[in-house]
């Protein structure tokens, strides 16, 4: 065994092995895999193999693609079969909202380039045949997914690997993994240590435990998942792989028999106290009265099995996340990587997993928007067992259920509180959840002065309310409270954080005290890794203000880039500060007489902030807007949070001051074109294609980006984010539809609503930037397309009066 590498990969899965296989194939083949016991003995020798490549978010879809392209060129090039068969998949619908499901997936399948088709019952009985089409509506077909053999397949990895220079050790056990000053130093091993500067957590199941060696949190639980295999029965080899989402089971075939499984409301958890060492190439004891219901539910799909002999059921434990997403990239430690909780889709993604973590390593950064996969997006909370146990459940138990746009989960909630939550509770607030905090959608009692006739037509009118179009209107016409407690606060201090962040930021940020500054933050190639407003608290101290979900991907993304001179400190302050905002024509007239301070837009002007009493509480208030109306941001410490509230209702009510919710702040920002990181603009869209070349001061020196947007300004970008308006106001857009010009699909929606003010479906798209306002275009919703045309933006109040009055 080597006593140095440049990078030690620690499982022999399938994950693994795809890391070690991408990263010699990039040139990286001075590295070591490390395998407890033997490659492919712990999940992914009993993995079921079915690999279907549509996801909900492109870069997932993507990731699935690319392992495709993978699985049909391998076996040729090592010399090894894969057990690739490319044989199709059918997705069923039993039901209505399956079938607007099917519709929606073939939209998405459009814009990612796969050749999804809607077919019959008779058409999906023709491919599958001993499928019964009873209550069947109709199924997708995907000709280019299909199924592996595990086994082989990390085979034939662990080969190309291993000829391209890498070294594969089994039956070694990592015992510890040595750090200074917060790197990895050295993994160390019961066969020797080895001198590496990076480590690869891809230890499957077992990757919790391999995280704490060096203090890091791996969410994820270990699943009992069975499957059943039945003996051969002159079964068509070529069958397509089957889903039945609404009776929970999946089949493939097997040796002209079946394979089926599927994922139960009951799960069973495993490993809870920690997993057996000897548990290598083991399974767990059939479990017969936990797999009858999903064996009862086949039966009612393919009768056959009713008779069929069953070789054996398998049952091995899987492991799952608390989101149902994997755990890819680095983490606190510099240099300790993660590759796991592959929530059964290992097989599926370990092709375009292995090659997005191999380039995120020796690139240093992603090819691939991966925040939804990144390590870091969990919060401290995940540190919770029993909350990480409740939420993975849920993943679990929930698997095959249809997600609209918006759902809200359950498990583990209420966790994080704002301090005036007891009075959103009394408001009657309909809470929905993001990183833990409970935040108000929309308060219910505003229902009665809303319009129930605007409830969107299909699945944008499912978690709706009229209440929405109410805030919306008392936001436009008087005043709308918001509690924005749940926002992520980051402050940046000391001797050198000024040049720090202008270092990192695309606009000017280092100006006076006070000033505050909309800006992003790039990557070198000059996408946007984060988008947010910075205030200027002092000299030497800022504050940055993000979205709720974005606090973790931002606050890793400045640590990553902190010098490492002891210039500058960064600490995430979001739970020691409320923030309560207020925004309407009315708002001057709410907060003048609860302050000393002159708030005239002469005295306290758009985009600055100041320190003052709103009653009794001191705040620390921002002059700045997410909805395009006058108003403020009010920050307070945590305790003074409740009172603040109460101030402000109360002096509001003859104002006609309404509690608002984040439907309405949605619905009002569409309006004026504001942007959402993670579906509007992201790091593959730099500021000139999203329409923010207005926070770009290439004049103010170098800044990490810099290079790459000179070279972007040279020539005329081939896309730009677009505002589109359709003609039917109740068809409303909820993301990733196809959007066509002149009868070609040309880009997909990035985010989309009901504008109440303006009385308009809104929705964002990158089109071709020929494309110019009045271009007529075309959105597929639910498999009907809804015309439309390109807007000019902001569709409400394009001068930018209002806030600024």
């Amino acid at each position: 065994m080597r006593s140095q590498a440049h990078a030690v990969v620690i499982g022999g899965g399938v994950g693994g092995a795809a890391i070690l296989y991408w990263l010699a194939r990039l040139g990286w083949t001075d590295t070591v895999l490390v395998e407890r016991s033997r490659v492919t003995s712990g999940s992914t020798f009993h993995s079921a193999g079915l690999v279907g490549q549509l996801r909900g978010s492109l870069s997932l879809t993507r990731m699935m693609m690319n392992s495709v392209d993978l699985y049909r060129k391998l076996g040729e090039e090592v010399g090894l079969e894969t057990g690739w068969h490319e044989v199709g998949s059918l997705r069923l619908a039993s039901s209505q909202e399956r079938m607007e499901e099917l519709s929606r997936q073939a939209g998405w399948a459009k814009t990612f380039g796969l050749p999804l088709e809607l077919v019959s019952a008779q058409e999906a009985q023709k491919m599958f045949p001993p499928m019964s089409m009873d209550g069947v509506l109709g199924a997708a077909y995907l000709p280019t997914d299909g199924y592996i053999d595990p086994s082989q397949l990390t085979f034939a990895l662990v080969e190309g690997a291993r000829r391209r220079g890498a070294e594969i050790c089994e039956e070694t056990r990592v015992t510890a993994i040595e750090t200074a000053n917060g790197r990895v130093k050295r993994v160390v091993t019961d066969k020797g240590d080895i001198d590496t500067d990076l480590v690869v957590n891809a230890g499957g199941m077992f990757a919790a435990e391999i995280g704490r060696l060096v203090g890091v949190t791996v969410p994820l639980i270990p699943m009992a998942h069975e499957y059943l295999i039945t003996t051969p029965s002159g079964l068509p080899r070529d069958m397509p792989t089957m889903r039945d989402p609404s009776l929970l089971v999946y089949y493939r075939p097997e040796s002209g028999g079946l394979i089926m499984g599927g994922y139960e409301r009951d799960p069973k958890p495993w490993g809870l106290d920690g997993i057996p060492a000897d548990f290598n190439g083991k399974l767990l004891e059939p479990d017969w009265d936990r797999f009858e219901p999903l064996m009862t539910n086949a039966i009612v799909r393919t009768p056959t099995l009713k008779d069929a002999s069953v070789v054996r059921l398998v049952n091995g434990p899987e492991a799952f996340t608390p989101d149902g997403e994997f755990i890819l990239g680095p983490t606190d430690v510099r240099g300790f990587w993660v590759a796991a909780g592959f929530c059964a889709h290992g097989l599926a993604g370990a092709g375009g997993m292995g090659r997005l973590v191999a380039e995120w390593i020796v690139d240093g950064r992603p090819q691939l928007d991966a925040w939804e996969m990144d390590s870091r997006r969990f919060g401290r909370h995940y540190i919770s067992g029993e909350y990480t146990l409740a939420r993975t459940r849920e993943v679990y138990s929930t698997y095959y259920d249809v997600k609209y746009p918006g759902h809200e989960r359950s498990a583990g909630r209420p966790l994080r509180l704002s301090p005036a939550y007891t009075r959103l509770q009394e408001l009657g607030a309909a809470f929905g959840e993001k990183s833990g905090w409970e935040r108000a959608n929309w308060f219910e009692p505003n229902a009665a002065r809303g319009d129930e006739s605007l409830r969107p037509r299909g699945w944008a009118g499912r978690l709706w309310s009229p209440a929405i179009e109410a805030e919306h209107r008392a936001c436009r016409e008087t005043a709308a409270l918001f509690d924005f407690t749940s926002f992520a606060k980051i402050e940046v201090r000391g001797r050198g954080a000024a040049e720090f962040l202008e270092r990192l930021t695309d606009n000017r940020v280092a100006r006076s005290v006070g000033a505050l500054t909309y800006t992003q933050m790039l990557n070198e190639g000059g996408g946007i890794e984060c988008d947010f407003t910075v205030t200027r608290l002092a000299e030497d101290r800022f504050r940055i203000v993000t979205g709720t979900a974005f606090g973790q991907h931002d606050l890793y993304w400045i640590r990553d880039h902190i010098p490492g001179d002891g210039s500058v400190q960064v600490e995430d302050v979001t739970s020691s500060l409320a923030c309560i905002g207020l925004w309407g024509p009315a708002a001057r007239q709410i907060l003048q007489p609860l302050t000393t301070a002159d708030v005239s837009n002469h005295a306290f002007p758009y985009m600055t902030a100041r320190q003052l009493a709103v009653g009794s509480v001191p705040c620390f208030a921002l002059r700045v807007t997410y909805v395009g109306e006058l108003g403020w941001e009010l920050y307070c410490p945590s305790e003074f949070g409740l009172r603040l509230w109460d101030t402000i209702w109360e002096a509001g009510q003859r104002h006609g001051l309404s509690a608002g919710g984040y439907k309405a702040v949605d619905s009002l920002r569409l309006e004026k074109g504001y942007r959402v990181w993670g579906s509007d603009i992201g790091p593959e869209v730099n500021p000139y294609e999203a329409g923010l070349a207005f926070t770009v001061k290439l004049d103010k020196g170098d800044f990490i980006g810099r290079e790459a947007l000179l070279k972007a300004r040279e020539t005329q970008p081939e896309t730009r984010l677009a505002c589109l308006v359709l003609d039917d106001p109740r068809s409303v857009a909820l993301g990733s539809e196809p959007v066509r010009i002149a009868g070609e699909i040309t880009g997909r929606i990035t985010s989309g609503g009901y504008g109440y003010a303006v009385g308009r479906s809104i929705a964002y798209a990158y089109v071709p930037a020929a494309a110019r306002p009045g271009t007529p275009v075309e959105v597929e919703i639910f498999g009907t397309w809804v015309p439309g045309q390109i807007a000019e933006e902001p569709l409400y109040d394009p001068a930018g009066q209002r806030v600024r009055s």
